[in-house]
């Protein structure tokens, strides 16, 4: 499985890129309700997001953490002209994220090494 989201690293960021876009900005009232809070919907997306980049490893990565930072910034400002509410409690939920997602990416790493 780890080999299989290297590989295809960039496919899928690049698709939770325009799906987290997509549902962030999409009007509200139009969302299908879904378990757990805003925050956690936030910090389970940016935690995606950053996995397959985390496992794959590439020499940028931290300009592409930081990349994702700037983005989920950018929604964030974007939300209120699309009738959404940018928070900036948001914006923390999604670095949580992201550092989650790439912590956990590497103890992921280490364990596969050690098995291989």
């Amino acid at each position: 499985m780890i080999y299989t989201i290297q590989k295809y690293w960039l496919h899928i960021t690049c698709l939770l890129l325009v799906s987290i876009a997509t549902l962030s900005l999409w009007p509200a009232a139009y969302l299908p309700a879904v378990p757990g809070t805003d925050k956690t919907h936030h910090f389970i997306a940016y935690g995606a997001l950053i996995f397959p980049t985390a496992l794959k490893q590439p020499k940028n990565t931290f300009l592409i953490i930081v990349g994702f930072a700037a983005f989920s910034g950018a929604i964030e400002l974007i939300q209120p002209y699309v009738n959404r509410y940018g928070e900036w409690l948001d914006m923390l939920a999604n670095t949580l994220g992201l550092l989650c997602g790439w912590v956990l990416a590497k103890i992921m790493l280490h364990f596969y090494q050690e098995i291989v």
